[in-house]
């Protein structure tokens, strides 16, 4: 995004007025001239300077789910959701093509004011009408009805969200052959790290029905979140005014709180859950159920591997085995604090923490503090599902002196020194 935007744009971009034509990157990711039509176009035109009757035959051949058209309810390929500052970047790059574009998005009832406020704001400064999907009134009458207004904070926020969210945008995508989304690689290093820029979406169905007849494309995949600050400050779109009170990743008023300094962006949704659960169910085709690394299309990374060798390989670092830690769970008083990490070695995310949590168990060596690991997957999965907290991989305890139950590491910040903060505050 601007100059410092490598993935989306790889030109300066000083002027609001600049034309499509000229704007290297979004030529390269947003409008793309297929091979076999010329490289460029008359001024003030955005289709090919060919006879129309030949572009329909090559469109025709090959673009198959067809993103140009001119009928109108296909006209618009672009489609977008959930209100932060990247979304309304997506929609500055959608109007500087030159092309048609539509914006969509889900209004649950229960956004924040300033996020309405917002919406009106965009509607205005780029000359258009966003088109809003409700849930199914009887559909939220009966969740309440039956379970109350914040039935989330006790038994979690998936039935809420796919009433609100998952069921509303599925009836949006059955009218489009593709969609595009704000995700990045960096909003959830534990759930979003393997997000491709384009696949064919795992989830949801198309215009055409079936599976593959929908195409999903994250342009924005591999784009760091302060770039995509950069760029907006630069061409000076709105952006929600709750970003100025601390609030980064934002959702639903009673599902939304703002972030620590240090804290990672998504942490301050759905506070009170696990980390992995840190998603509505929007996105869930690219998050493996298991902790896995997810399925992918184009430019994602790859997925596990059963036959992974061991990690977590430290003279500092104690192996428990099944019995060692029932017996670090039975006792009371223990004679020091014990930090194990439950694991799998295929896990991708395992292995991004493993030369921190070394460099950690070399720090902590001789202080006091034992630092161990326990593999959890396969046979041992059940018994550390229902003993030891386990939701996904990895799993990081703190087993004090005087406590029995083991401390849950809620952070997704792996880094020595978040560890060792927590370690510090609660040994």
């Amino acid at each position: 995004m601007a100059s410092a935007t490598a993935s989306i744009s790889s030109h300066s971009i000083a002027l609001r007025d600049l034309k499509a034509a000229r704007i290297g990157a979004v030529r390269q990711q947003v409008a793309v001239v297929p091979a076999g039509l010329p490289a460029t176009a008359p001024k003030g035109q955005c289709r090919p300077p060919r006879p129309r009757r030949r572009w329909r035959r090559w469109r025709r051949r090959h673009l198959p789910w067809r993103p140009w058209t001119t009928r109108p309810w296909r006209r618009s390929w672009w489609a977008r959701r959930r209100w932060r500052s990247w979304i309304v970047a997506l929609i500055e790059y959608a109007k500087l093509t030159g092309r048609p574009f539509r914006v969509f998005s889900l209004d649950t009832g229960r956004l924040n004011p300033e996020t309405y406020e917002l919406f009106d704001k965009v509607e205005k400064h780029y000359g258009i009408h966003i088109e809003y999907m409700f849930p199914e009134a009887s559909e939220v009458q009966d969740l309440v009805r039956s379970k109350g207004l914040f039935s989330f904070y006790e038994d979690g926020h998936q039935e809420c969200c796919r009433v609100r969210k998952v069921r509303p945008l599925r009836r949006a995508l059955k009218g489009l052959k593709a969609w595009i989304t704000g995700q990045r690689k960096d909003q959830s290093p534990g759930t979003r790290a393997s997000i491709p820029v384009v696949q064919v979406d795992p989830s949801f169905e198309g215009l055409d029905g079936g599976a593959g007849s929908l195409i999903k494309w994250n342009p924005v995949a591999n784009v760091d979140g302060k770039d995509i600050w950069t760029f907006l400050r630069t061409m000076d779109v709105p952006v929600n005014t709750l970003h100025a009170q601390g609030y980064v990743s934002i959702g639903c008023e009673p599902c939304t709180r703002p972030v620590l300094p240090g804290q990672h962006e998504r942490e301050g949704r759905w506070w009170w859950e696990d980390a992995t659960a840190k998603e509505c169910g929007l996105h869930n085709g690219n998050i493996d159920k298991e902790g896995q690394a997810p399925k992918v299309g184009v430019n994602g990374n790859g997925s596990a591997e059963a036959s992974a060798p061991d990690i977590f390989q430290s003279q500092a670092i104690v192996n428990l085995t099944r019995p060692g830690i029932e017996n670090l769970l039975r006792l009371e008083n223990r004679a020091e604090p014990w930090l194990t990490v439950l694991y799998a070695p295929w896990c991708p995310y395992c292995q991004a923490m493993e030369a921190s949590y070394v460099e950690l168990a070399e720090k902590l060596s001789g202080s006091g503090i034992k630092v161990a690991k326990f593999r959890a997957d396969g046979e041992q999965k059940p018994f550390a599902q229902a003993e030891l907290q386990l939701q996904s991989f990895p799993t990081i305890l703190l087993f004090p002196g005087r406590t029995v139950k083991p401390i849950k590491y809620p952070s997704e910040k792996r880094d020595v020194q978040s560890l060792l903060a927590f370690v510090n505050s609660l040994r």
